[in-house]
């Protein structure tokens, strides 16, 4: 699953029409790779701005809206290369650019979790371009394989 954090001030992110967006995007990139729609989970946490807080500096609601993704990858990890690695965040980074430029300042990171330790409605989820993972692209649901 990837799951996204989106930290933002009460200035960013204001209305449903912003946050879908983000969201369509996000998960048009993840179903593009082979993913179902419902692994892709992306969680909006408003921060107040006395509470927020870049390099040491309070965010104002006068100062541009400031946006941390904290992206976490449970389903597919990238293979340790340092090429893949960046183009990965090459990817990402023009993914967000369209969304961000121009409103936003933001910075994002990538973890990523040993899927081994993932469940998902009691269920192991299936490997990579296994019938099983076709299976739940298909259904769009966790279920048995």
């Amino acid at each position: 699953m990837p799951h996204w954090l989106v930290y933002h001030p009460p200035n960013a992110y204001t209305n449903d029409e912003s946050k879908d967006a983000l969201v369509k995007a996000v998960t048009a990139f993840y179903v593009g790779v082979g993913m179902p729609a419902f692994y892709v989970v992306v969680n909006f946490i408003k921060v107040p701005h006395e509470d927020f807080y870049v390099g040491g500096v309070r965010r104002g609601p006068d100062d541009k809206p400031f946006v941390r993704f904290t992206i976490n990858h449970v389903a597919h990890n990238f293979p340790d290369d340092d090429q893949v690695r960046r183009e990965a965040g090459d990817t990402f980074n023009n993914l967000l650019t369209p969304l961000m430029k121009g409103k936003y300042d933001w910075e994002f990171h990538i973890s990523e979790t040993d899927r081994r330790l993932w469940k998902t409605n009691e269920f192991t989820p299936p490997e990579r371009d296994t019938d099983g993972e076709r299976l739940w692209v298909k259904e769009n649901r966790p279920m048995a394989y």
